[in-house]
Protein backbone atom coordinates (compact mmCIF):
# COMPACT_ATOMS: atom_id res chain seq x y z
CA UNK A 1 0.00 0.00 0.00
CA UNK A 2 2.86 2.34 0.88
CA UNK A 3 4.39 1.90 -2.59
CA UNK A 4 1.00 2.42 -4.24
CA UNK A 5 0.70 5.84 -2.56
CA UNK A 6 4.21 6.74 -3.61
CA UNK A 7 3.32 5.78 -7.18
CA UNK A 8 0.22 8.01 -7.10
CA UNK A 9 2.22 10.96 -5.74
CA UNK A 10 4.93 10.45 -8.35
CA UNK A 11 2.35 10.18 -11.11
CA UNK A 12 0.64 13.39 -9.97
CA UNK A 13 3.81 15.45 -10.01
CA UNK A 14 4.96 13.92 -13.27
CA UNK A 15 1.64 14.79 -14.85
CA UNK A 16 1.76 18.36 -13.51
CA UNK A 17 5.28 18.81 -14.79
CA UNK A 18 4.31 17.36 -18.15
CA UNK A 19 1.46 19.87 -18.46
CA UNK A 20 3.80 22.78 -17.79
CA UNK A 21 6.58 21.47 -20.00
CA UNK A 22 4.20 21.06 -22.92
CA UNK A 23 3.86 24.84 -23.16
CA UNK A 24 6.47 25.62 -25.79
CA UNK A 25 6.53 28.05 -28.68
CA UNK A 26 6.34 26.91 -32.29
CA UNK A 27 6.77 29.62 -34.90
CA UNK A 28 4.14 29.81 -37.62
CA UNK A 29 3.82 31.12 -41.16
CA UNK A 30 2.63 34.71 -40.81
CA UNK A 31 2.82 35.66 -44.51
CA UNK A 32 -0.90 36.08 -45.11
CA UNK A 33 -1.42 37.74 -41.74
CA UNK A 34 1.26 40.34 -42.44
CA UNK A 35 -0.06 40.95 -45.97
CA UNK A 36 -3.42 41.97 -44.49
CA UNK A 37 -1.78 44.84 -42.58
CA UNK A 38 -0.23 46.49 -45.65
CA UNK A 39 -3.27 48.62 -46.47
CA UNK A 40 -4.10 49.57 -42.88
CA UNK A 41 -5.06 53.25 -42.67
CA UNK A 42 -3.17 53.53 -39.40
CA UNK A 43 0.54 53.71 -40.20
CA UNK A 44 1.30 52.32 -36.72
CA UNK A 45 -0.51 49.10 -37.61
CA UNK A 46 1.24 48.30 -40.91
CA UNK A 47 3.24 45.44 -39.47
CA UNK A 48 5.93 43.87 -41.63
CA UNK A 49 6.32 41.00 -39.18
CA UNK A 50 4.98 39.80 -35.85
CA UNK A 51 7.47 37.19 -34.67
CA UNK A 52 11.07 38.04 -33.92
CA UNK A 53 13.69 36.70 -36.33
CA UNK A 54 16.45 37.23 -33.79
CA UNK A 55 15.44 35.38 -30.65
CA UNK A 56 13.74 32.19 -29.49
CA UNK A 57 10.85 32.52 -27.05
CA UNK A 58 11.60 29.04 -25.75
CA UNK A 59 14.77 30.41 -24.18
CA UNK A 60 12.57 32.69 -22.08
CA UNK A 61 10.27 29.79 -21.27
CA UNK A 62 13.23 27.67 -20.18
CA UNK A 63 13.98 30.21 -17.46
CA UNK A 64 10.37 29.87 -16.31
CA UNK A 65 10.38 26.03 -16.35
CA UNK A 66 13.52 26.00 -14.25
CA UNK A 67 11.79 28.03 -11.53
CA UNK A 68 8.14 27.01 -11.28
CA UNK A 69 8.67 23.25 -11.07
CA UNK A 70 5.35 21.47 -10.74
CA UNK A 71 3.20 24.56 -10.35
CA UNK A 72 -0.06 23.42 -11.93
CA UNK A 73 -3.11 24.86 -13.65
CA UNK A 74 -5.17 23.90 -10.61
CA UNK A 75 -2.91 25.90 -8.32
CA UNK A 76 -2.98 28.81 -10.78
CA UNK A 77 -6.80 28.85 -10.73
CA UNK A 78 -6.90 28.49 -6.95
CA UNK A 79 -4.72 31.59 -6.45
CA UNK A 80 -6.28 33.69 -9.22
CA UNK A 81 -8.90 35.43 -7.00
CA UNK A 82 -6.14 36.70 -4.69
CA UNK A 83 -3.90 38.09 -7.45
CA UNK A 84 -5.66 38.97 -10.71
CA UNK A 85 -6.23 42.75 -10.92
CA UNK A 86 -5.62 43.15 -7.20
CA UNK A 87 -3.68 46.17 -5.93
CA UNK A 88 -0.47 45.83 -3.94
CA UNK A 89 -2.03 46.51 -0.53
CA UNK A 90 -4.71 43.86 -1.12
CA UNK A 91 -2.10 41.31 -2.20
CA UNK A 92 -0.02 42.10 0.88
CA UNK A 93 -3.10 41.57 3.06
CA UNK A 94 -3.70 38.18 1.42
CA UNK A 95 -0.11 37.22 2.19
CA UNK A 96 -0.52 38.32 5.80
CA UNK A 97 -3.67 36.17 5.95
CA UNK A 98 -1.62 33.23 4.54
CA UNK A 99 -3.81 32.76 1.45
CA UNK A 100 -0.58 32.92 -0.54
CA UNK A 101 3.06 33.85 -0.10
CA UNK A 102 5.70 35.66 -2.15
CA UNK A 103 7.00 32.46 -3.71
CA UNK A 104 3.53 31.42 -4.88
CA UNK A 105 2.82 34.95 -6.08
CA UNK A 106 5.96 34.96 -8.22
CA UNK A 107 5.32 31.48 -9.58
CA UNK A 108 1.76 32.50 -10.44
CA UNK A 109 2.95 35.37 -12.62
CA UNK A 110 5.63 33.23 -14.28
CA UNK A 111 3.08 30.51 -15.00
CA UNK A 112 0.68 33.09 -16.43
CA UNK A 113 3.37 34.47 -18.75
CA UNK A 114 4.08 30.94 -19.97
CA UNK A 115 0.38 30.15 -20.31
CA UNK A 116 -0.44 33.10 -22.57
CA UNK A 117 2.86 33.72 -24.38
CA UNK A 118 3.14 30.09 -25.55
CA UNK A 119 -0.32 30.20 -27.16
CA UNK A 120 -0.55 31.40 -30.77
CA UNK A 121 -4.01 32.83 -30.08
CA UNK A 122 -3.01 34.91 -27.04
CA UNK A 123 0.72 35.73 -27.21
CA UNK A 124 1.58 39.43 -26.92
CA UNK A 125 5.37 39.40 -27.46
CA UNK A 126 5.61 41.43 -24.27
CA UNK A 127 8.56 39.75 -22.52
CA UNK A 128 12.24 39.92 -23.50
CA UNK A 129 13.84 38.22 -20.49
CA UNK A 130 13.01 36.51 -17.20
CA UNK A 131 15.08 36.88 -14.04
CA UNK A 132 16.51 33.36 -13.48
CA UNK A 133 16.55 34.00 -9.71
CA UNK A 134 13.06 35.46 -9.31
CA UNK A 135 11.58 32.54 -7.36
CA UNK A 136 14.70 32.20 -5.22
CA UNK A 137 14.44 35.90 -4.33
CA UNK A 138 10.73 35.50 -3.56
CA UNK A 139 11.52 32.56 -1.27
CA UNK A 140 14.01 34.78 0.58
CA UNK A 141 11.29 37.42 0.93
CA UNK A 142 9.11 34.83 2.65
CA UNK A 143 11.91 33.89 5.02
CA UNK A 144 12.84 37.47 5.93
CA UNK A 145 9.56 39.37 5.78
CA UNK A 146 9.31 39.88 9.54
CA UNK A 147 12.55 41.87 9.65
CA UNK A 148 12.90 43.32 6.12
CA UNK A 149 9.38 44.26 5.06
CA UNK A 150 9.56 48.05 5.40
CA UNK A 151 7.77 49.09 2.20
CA UNK A 152 4.65 47.78 0.38
CA UNK A 153 6.74 47.00 -2.71
CA UNK A 154 8.40 44.20 -0.72
CA UNK A 155 8.02 40.85 -2.50
CA UNK A 156 6.04 42.32 -5.39
CA UNK A 157 7.01 41.05 -8.89
CA UNK A 158 7.86 44.04 -11.10
CA UNK A 159 8.80 44.09 -14.80
CA UNK A 160 11.19 46.66 -16.25
CA UNK A 161 11.35 48.21 -19.69
CA UNK A 162 14.40 46.73 -21.37
CA UNK A 163 16.34 49.96 -21.63
CA UNK A 164 16.88 49.93 -17.84
CA UNK A 165 20.10 48.26 -16.69
CA UNK A 166 19.42 45.19 -14.58
CA UNK A 167 22.14 42.98 -13.14
CA UNK A 168 21.92 39.35 -14.28
CA UNK A 169 19.93 40.08 -17.43
CA UNK A 170 20.90 41.76 -20.70
CA UNK A 171 19.75 45.34 -21.27
CA UNK A 172 19.04 45.49 -24.98
CA UNK A 173 16.66 48.33 -25.93
CA UNK A 174 15.24 45.57 -28.13
CA UNK A 175 18.25 45.80 -30.46
CA UNK A 176 20.37 42.94 -31.79
CA UNK A 177 23.45 45.08 -31.23
CA UNK A 178 22.86 45.02 -27.46
CA UNK A 179 21.81 41.38 -27.18
CA UNK A 180 24.74 40.64 -24.85
CA UNK A 181 24.87 43.96 -23.01
CA UNK A 182 25.35 43.11 -19.34
CA UNK A 183 25.60 45.89 -16.78
CA UNK A 184 25.09 46.68 -13.12
CA UNK A 185 21.71 47.85 -11.89
CA UNK A 186 20.44 51.27 -12.82
CA UNK A 187 20.05 53.51 -9.78
CA UNK A 188 16.26 53.03 -9.71
CA UNK A 189 16.62 49.24 -9.89
CA UNK A 190 18.86 49.27 -6.85
CA UNK A 191 16.29 51.40 -5.04
CA UNK A 192 13.43 49.04 -5.90
CA UNK A 193 15.43 45.90 -5.13
CA UNK A 194 16.72 47.25 -1.82
CA UNK A 195 13.11 47.63 -0.70
CA UNK A 196 12.56 43.95 -1.50
CA UNK A 197 10.75 44.02 -4.85
CA UNK A 198 11.20 41.02 -7.13
CA UNK A 199 12.54 42.08 -10.53
CA UNK A 200 10.61 39.51 -12.56
CA UNK A 201 12.20 40.31 -15.93
CA UNK A 202 12.40 42.72 -18.84
CA UNK A 203 9.55 43.96 -21.02
CA UNK A 204 9.62 44.50 -24.77
CA UNK A 205 9.63 48.07 -26.12
CA UNK A 206 9.73 50.09 -29.28
CA UNK A 207 13.35 49.50 -30.28
CA UNK A 208 15.78 52.14 -29.03
CA UNK A 209 12.79 53.75 -27.26
CA UNK A 210 11.16 54.54 -30.62
CA UNK A 211 14.04 56.66 -31.89
CA UNK A 212 15.37 54.38 -34.61
CA UNK A 213 13.04 54.30 -37.61
CA UNK A 214 10.49 56.59 -39.28
CA UNK A 215 6.86 55.58 -39.83
CA UNK A 216 7.34 52.27 -38.05
CA UNK A 217 4.91 50.60 -35.66
CA UNK A 218 5.15 51.31 -31.97
CA UNK A 219 5.98 48.23 -29.95
CA UNK A 220 8.30 46.61 -32.48
CA UNK A 221 11.82 45.50 -31.62
CA UNK A 222 14.17 43.20 -33.46
CA UNK A 223 14.63 41.01 -30.38
CA UNK A 224 11.06 40.93 -29.16
CA UNK A 225 9.05 41.15 -32.34
CA UNK A 226 5.81 43.12 -32.51
CA UNK A 227 4.23 43.80 -29.12
CA UNK A 228 0.45 43.39 -29.30
CA UNK A 229 -2.33 45.14 -27.39
CA UNK A 230 -4.35 42.68 -25.24
CA UNK A 231 -7.51 44.77 -25.76
CA UNK A 232 -7.24 44.07 -29.48
CA UNK A 233 -4.35 41.96 -30.75
CA UNK A 234 -3.24 43.37 -34.13
CA UNK A 235 -6.25 45.74 -33.95
CA UNK A 236 -5.28 48.47 -31.48
CA UNK A 237 -1.95 50.28 -31.21
CA UNK A 238 0.07 49.43 -28.10
CA UNK A 239 1.40 52.95 -27.78
CA UNK A 240 5.11 53.51 -27.45
CA UNK A 241 7.82 53.35 -26.52
CA UNK A 242 7.10 51.64 -23.18
CA UNK A 243 4.83 49.30 -25.12
CA UNK A 244 5.78 46.11 -23.32
CA UNK A 245 5.58 47.77 -19.90
CA UNK A 246 2.00 48.73 -20.66
CA UNK A 247 1.02 45.38 -22.12
CA UNK A 248 2.49 43.27 -19.28
CA UNK A 249 0.52 45.19 -16.66
CA UNK A 250 -2.72 45.15 -18.66
CA UNK A 251 -2.38 41.39 -19.16
CA UNK A 252 -1.53 40.81 -15.46
CA UNK A 253 1.98 39.47 -16.09
CA UNK A 254 3.27 41.44 -13.08
CA UNK A 255 1.95 43.64 -10.29
CA UNK A 256 3.32 46.76 -12.02
CA UNK A 257 6.05 47.85 -14.42
CA UNK A 258 8.57 50.60 -14.96
CA UNK A 259 8.58 52.50 -18.23
CA UNK A 260 10.56 55.45 -19.48
CA UNK A 261 9.55 58.58 -21.33
CA UNK A 262 11.15 61.27 -23.41
CA UNK A 263 7.90 62.54 -24.88
CA UNK A 264 4.76 60.43 -24.37
CA UNK A 265 6.42 57.05 -23.96
CA UNK A 266 4.76 56.26 -20.61
CA UNK A 267 1.53 58.20 -21.10
CA UNK A 268 0.82 56.75 -24.57
CA UNK A 269 1.06 53.00 -23.75
CA UNK A 270 -0.63 53.51 -20.38
CA UNK A 271 -3.59 55.16 -22.13
CA UNK A 272 -3.69 52.54 -24.88
CA UNK A 273 -3.69 49.69 -22.35
CA UNK A 274 -6.22 51.17 -19.89
CA UNK A 275 -3.64 51.81 -17.18
CA UNK A 276 -2.44 54.47 -14.81
CA UNK A 277 0.89 55.90 -15.90
CA UNK A 278 2.97 58.65 -14.34
CA UNK A 279 5.58 60.68 -16.19
CA UNK A 280 7.42 62.36 -13.29
CA UNK A 281 9.07 65.75 -13.20
CA UNK A 282 12.64 65.64 -14.46
CA UNK A 283 14.67 65.20 -11.27
CA UNK A 284 12.09 63.18 -9.36
CA UNK A 285 13.62 59.90 -10.60
CA UNK A 286 17.23 59.09 -11.49
CA UNK A 287 18.19 58.28 -15.10
CA UNK A 288 21.59 56.72 -14.31
CA UNK A 289 21.93 53.35 -16.06
CA UNK A 290 19.04 53.87 -18.46
CA UNK A 291 19.76 53.87 -22.20
CA UNK A 292 19.16 57.49 -23.18
CA UNK A 293 17.59 59.52 -25.93
CA UNK A 294 17.80 62.92 -24.26
CA UNK A 295 19.41 63.83 -20.95
CA UNK A 296 17.26 66.96 -21.10
CA UNK A 297 13.90 65.19 -21.23
CA UNK A 298 14.32 61.51 -20.28
CA UNK A 299 12.75 60.08 -17.14
CA UNK A 300 11.59 56.72 -15.85
CA UNK A 301 8.16 56.28 -14.30
CA UNK A 302 5.65 53.77 -12.89
CA UNK A 303 2.85 52.04 -14.80
CA UNK A 304 0.14 50.15 -12.92
CA UNK A 305 -3.54 49.17 -12.90
CA UNK A 306 -4.46 51.74 -10.26
CA UNK A 307 -3.27 54.92 -8.57
CA UNK A 308 -2.27 53.25 -5.29
CA UNK A 309 0.19 50.90 -7.02
CA UNK A 310 1.52 53.78 -9.13
CA UNK A 311 2.20 55.74 -5.94
CA UNK A 312 3.87 52.80 -4.22
CA UNK A 313 6.17 52.07 -7.16
CA UNK A 314 7.10 55.75 -7.53
CA UNK A 315 7.97 55.86 -3.85
CA UNK A 316 10.20 52.80 -4.25
CA UNK A 317 12.08 54.34 -7.19
CA UNK A 318 12.97 57.79 -5.89
CA UNK A 319 16.10 59.05 -4.21
CA UNK A 320 18.98 61.47 -4.71
CA UNK A 321 21.59 60.18 -7.12
CA UNK A 322 24.99 61.87 -7.18
CA UNK A 323 25.45 60.72 -10.79
CA UNK A 324 22.26 62.48 -11.92
CA UNK A 325 22.45 66.11 -10.86
CA UNK A 326 18.76 66.71 -11.59
CA UNK A 327 17.83 64.63 -8.51
CA UNK A 328 20.00 66.52 -6.04
CA UNK A 329 17.95 68.52 -3.56
CA UNK A 330 14.77 66.54 -4.14
CA UNK A 331 13.73 64.39 -1.20
CA UNK A 332 12.48 60.85 -1.41
CA UNK A 333 8.83 60.49 -2.39
CA UNK A 334 7.08 59.15 0.69
CA UNK A 335 3.90 57.37 1.71
CA UNK A 336 1.20 59.47 0.02
CA UNK A 337 -1.28 56.63 -0.48
CA UNK A 338 -2.20 56.54 3.22
CA UNK A 339 -3.65 60.05 2.89
CA UNK A 340 -5.68 59.42 -0.28
CA UNK A 341 -9.31 60.53 -0.05
CA UNK A 342 -12.32 60.14 -2.32
CA UNK A 343 -13.23 63.76 -1.44
CA UNK A 344 -10.08 65.25 -2.98
CA UNK A 345 -11.88 66.60 -6.07
CA UNK A 346 -14.31 69.01 -4.41
CA UNK A 347 -13.27 72.63 -4.92
CA UNK A 348 -10.46 71.79 -7.35
CA UNK A 349 -10.05 73.98 -10.42
CA UNK A 350 -9.24 72.22 -13.69
CA UNK A 351 -8.52 73.69 -17.10
CA UNK A 352 -10.01 71.82 -20.05
CA UNK A 353 -9.16 72.40 -23.70
CA UNK A 354 -12.20 73.54 -25.65
CA UNK A 355 -11.22 71.57 -28.76
CA UNK A 356 -11.13 68.31 -26.78
CA UNK A 357 -14.78 68.71 -25.72
CA UNK A 358 -15.72 67.28 -29.11
CA UNK A 359 -14.55 63.93 -27.73
CA UNK A 360 -17.61 62.36 -26.08
CA UNK A 361 -15.62 60.48 -23.41
CA UNK A 362 -13.79 63.66 -22.43
CA UNK A 363 -16.99 65.74 -22.40
CA UNK A 364 -18.90 63.18 -20.30
CA UNK A 365 -15.99 62.96 -17.87
CA UNK A 366 -15.94 66.72 -17.44
CA UNK A 367 -19.64 66.64 -16.59
CA UNK A 368 -18.99 63.99 -13.92
CA UNK A 369 -16.30 66.20 -12.42
CA UNK A 370 -18.61 69.20 -12.35
CA UNK A 371 -21.17 67.15 -10.44
CA UNK A 372 -18.48 66.52 -7.76
CA UNK A 373 -17.96 70.21 -7.14
CA UNK A 374 -15.00 70.64 -9.47
CA UNK A 375 -14.69 74.06 -11.07
CA UNK A 376 -14.09 73.64 -14.81
CA UNK A 377 -12.52 76.43 -16.81
CA UNK A 378 -12.54 76.05 -20.58
CA UNK A 379 -9.28 77.22 -22.11
CA UNK A 380 -7.87 77.72 -25.59
CA UNK A 381 -4.56 75.98 -26.24
CA UNK A 382 -1.91 78.38 -27.44
CA UNK A 383 0.22 77.58 -30.43
CA UNK A 384 3.68 76.16 -29.88
CA UNK A 385 6.38 75.97 -32.52
CA UNK A 386 7.90 72.48 -32.52
CA UNK A 387 10.12 73.15 -35.54
CA UNK A 388 13.54 71.70 -34.78
CA UNK A 389 12.27 69.14 -32.26
CA UNK A 390 13.97 66.19 -34.00
CA UNK A 391 17.13 68.25 -34.38
CA UNK A 392 17.08 68.83 -30.63
CA UNK A 393 16.66 65.10 -29.86
CA UNK A 394 19.34 64.20 -32.43
CA UNK A 395 21.84 66.50 -30.75
CA UNK A 396 21.12 65.16 -27.28
CA UNK A 397 21.31 61.48 -28.26
CA UNK A 398 24.48 62.06 -30.27
CA UNK A 399 26.17 63.08 -27.01
CA UNK A 400 24.27 60.98 -24.47
CA UNK A 401 24.37 57.51 -26.05
CA UNK A 402 28.20 57.35 -26.26
CA UNK A 403 28.30 58.22 -22.55
CA UNK A 404 26.00 55.32 -21.80
CA UNK A 405 28.15 52.96 -23.89
CA UNK A 406 31.31 54.07 -22.10
CA UNK A 407 30.14 54.19 -18.49
CA UNK A 408 27.09 51.94 -18.17
CA UNK A 409 27.35 49.11 -20.71
CA UNK A 410 29.50 46.09 -21.50
CA UNK A 411 29.60 46.76 -25.26
CA UNK A 412 31.99 49.71 -25.40
CA UNK A 413 34.62 47.57 -27.12
CA UNK A 414 32.21 47.20 -30.09
CA UNK A 415 29.95 50.26 -29.97
CA UNK A 416 31.17 53.71 -29.12
CA UNK A 417 28.53 55.81 -30.85
CA UNK A 418 25.45 55.69 -33.08
CA UNK A 419 27.47 55.23 -36.26
CA UNK A 420 28.85 51.93 -34.93
CA UNK A 421 25.30 50.66 -34.38
CA UNK A 422 24.26 51.77 -37.87
CA UNK A 423 27.17 49.87 -39.42
CA UNK A 424 26.33 46.76 -37.40
CA UNK A 425 22.66 46.87 -38.47
CA UNK A 426 23.61 47.21 -42.14
CA UNK A 427 25.39 43.86 -42.02
CA UNK A 428 21.97 42.17 -42.00
CA UNK A 429 19.44 44.94 -42.50
CA UNK A 430 16.54 42.66 -43.47
CA UNK A 431 16.66 40.92 -40.10
CA UNK A 432 18.06 43.63 -37.83
CA UNK A 433 16.24 46.74 -39.11
CA UNK A 434 13.23 45.75 -41.27
CA UNK A 435 11.82 49.27 -40.88
CA UNK A 436 15.15 50.99 -41.53
CA UNK A 437 17.12 53.29 -39.25
CA UNK A 438 16.38 56.74 -40.66
CA UNK A 439 16.35 58.45 -37.26
CA UNK A 440 19.71 56.95 -36.32
CA UNK A 441 21.12 58.16 -39.61
CA UNK A 442 19.75 61.61 -38.79
CA UNK A 443 21.62 61.59 -35.49
CA UNK A 444 24.94 60.94 -37.23
CA UNK A 445 24.23 63.65 -39.81
CA UNK A 446 23.30 66.23 -37.16
CA UNK A 447 25.80 69.09 -36.88
CA UNK A 448 23.96 71.80 -34.96
CA UNK A 449 26.29 74.02 -32.96
CA UNK A 450 26.18 74.07 -29.17
CA UNK A 451 25.01 77.68 -29.25
CA UNK A 452 22.16 76.91 -31.65
CA UNK A 453 21.24 73.81 -29.64
CA UNK A 454 20.99 75.75 -26.38
CA UNK A 455 18.95 78.45 -28.10
CA UNK A 456 16.57 75.81 -29.42
CA UNK A 457 16.31 74.10 -26.04
CA UNK A 458 15.59 77.38 -24.26
CA UNK A 459 12.91 78.34 -26.79
CA UNK A 460 11.14 75.02 -26.43
CA UNK A 461 11.25 75.21 -22.64
CA UNK A 462 10.01 78.80 -22.50
CA UNK A 463 7.14 78.23 -24.94
CA UNK A 464 6.09 74.97 -23.28
CA UNK A 465 6.05 76.52 -19.80
CA UNK A 466 3.94 79.37 -21.19
CA UNK A 467 1.56 76.83 -22.78
CA UNK A 468 0.64 75.55 -19.30
CA UNK A 469 1.55 78.43 -16.99
CA UNK A 470 -0.51 81.07 -18.77
CA UNK A 471 -3.86 79.38 -17.99
CA UNK A 472 -2.68 77.92 -14.65
CA UNK A 473 -1.70 81.37 -13.35
CA UNK A 474 -4.61 83.25 -14.91
CA UNK A 475 -7.30 80.92 -13.53
CA UNK A 476 -5.48 79.55 -10.46
CA UNK A 477 -5.75 75.98 -11.78
CA UNK A 478 -4.83 72.83 -9.88
CA UNK A 479 -4.27 70.90 -13.11
CA UNK A 480 -4.92 70.90 -16.83
CA UNK A 481 -6.83 67.95 -18.29
CA UNK A 482 -5.78 66.36 -21.58
CA UNK A 483 -6.50 63.13 -23.45
CA UNK A 484 -4.02 60.25 -23.77
CA UNK A 485 -0.64 61.68 -24.81
CA UNK A 486 -2.03 64.63 -26.79
CA UNK A 487 0.02 67.16 -24.82
CA UNK A 488 2.98 64.98 -23.87
CA UNK A 489 5.43 66.93 -26.03
CA UNK A 490 4.39 70.19 -24.35
CA UNK A 491 4.76 68.62 -20.90
CA UNK A 492 8.12 67.12 -21.84
CA UNK A 493 9.59 70.44 -22.91
CA UNK A 494 8.09 72.25 -19.91
CA UNK A 495 9.30 69.43 -17.60
CA UNK A 496 5.82 69.19 -16.07
CA UNK A 497 4.57 65.87 -14.65
CA UNK A 498 1.66 63.98 -16.23
CA UNK A 499 -0.67 61.35 -14.78
CA UNK A 500 -2.94 59.39 -17.10
CA UNK A 501 -5.86 57.34 -15.78
CA UNK A 502 -8.41 55.17 -17.64
CA UNK A 503 -11.31 57.34 -18.80
CA UNK A 504 -13.25 54.72 -20.75
CA UNK A 505 -13.36 52.87 -24.06
CA UNK A 506 -14.50 54.01 -27.47
CA UNK A 507 -17.14 52.16 -29.50
CA UNK A 508 -14.58 49.67 -30.83
CA UNK A 509 -13.36 48.82 -27.33
CA UNK A 510 -10.10 50.74 -27.60
CA UNK A 511 -9.05 52.25 -24.26
CA UNK A 512 -8.86 56.01 -23.76
CA UNK A 513 -7.25 57.87 -20.87
CA UNK A 514 -7.62 61.25 -19.23
CA UNK A 515 -4.31 62.95 -18.45
CA UNK A 516 -3.78 65.37 -15.57
CA UNK A 517 -0.87 67.82 -15.97
CA UNK A 518 0.46 70.08 -13.20
CA UNK A 519 3.50 72.12 -12.20
CA UNK A 520 6.90 70.52 -11.51
CA UNK A 521 7.17 68.32 -8.40
CA UNK A 522 3.42 68.30 -7.81
CA UNK A 523 3.23 64.52 -8.18
CA UNK A 524 1.63 64.16 -4.75
CA UNK A 525 -1.19 66.50 -5.75
CA UNK A 526 -1.67 64.66 -9.06
CA UNK A 527 -1.84 61.27 -7.35
CA UNK A 528 -4.33 62.46 -4.74
CA UNK A 529 -6.52 63.95 -7.47
CA UNK A 530 -6.04 60.79 -9.53
CA UNK A 531 -7.14 58.51 -6.71
CA UNK A 532 -10.35 60.49 -6.20
CA UNK A 533 -11.01 60.50 -9.94
CA UNK A 534 -10.43 56.74 -10.13
CA UNK A 535 -13.04 56.21 -7.41
CA UNK A 536 -15.47 58.54 -9.21
CA UNK A 537 -14.94 56.84 -12.57
CA UNK A 538 -14.03 53.13 -11.94
CA UNK A 539 -14.19 52.13 -15.60
CA UNK A 540 -11.13 49.92 -16.00
CA UNK A 541 -11.82 46.33 -17.01
CA UNK A 542 -9.30 43.61 -17.84
CA UNK A 543 -8.94 42.65 -21.50
CA UNK A 544 -11.56 39.95 -22.03
CA UNK A 545 -9.20 37.22 -23.24
CA UNK A 546 -6.82 37.73 -20.29
CA UNK A 547 -9.13 37.43 -17.29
Amino acid sequence: MKYYHLFIIFAFFSCSKKIVSSKTWTSYDETSQVASFASNQDQNMRFKLIQSKNSDKNEIFKSIYNQIGNFSEDEYIQLLPYILDKDILTIQNSIEAKYLNYEKLTKWYLYRILKYESNQETFLNAILAINPNAVKEARECDLNKNKNKLHPIYGMPILLKDNINTKGMPTTAGAVALKDNIANNAFIVDKIATKGAIILGKANLSEWAYFLCENCPSGYSALGGQTLNPYGRTIFDTGGSSSGSGVVVAANYAVAAVGSETSGSIISPASQNSLVGLKPTIGQVSRTGIIPISSTLDTAGPMAKNVIDTSILLSAMTGQDTQDATTIGHSNFGDVWSSFSENELKGKRFGVFKEFLENSSYKNTIEKLKAQGVEIIEIESQEMNFEGYITFLNADMKVDLPKYFKFHSSVYNRFKDVSDVIAFNKQDSHVRIPYGQALFEGIVAENISETAFNKLKNRFNKEAISFFETPISKYNLDAILSINNYNSAHAAMAKYPCLTIPMGYNVTGEPIGITFISRPFEEEKLLKIGFAFEKLNPVRISPKNYK
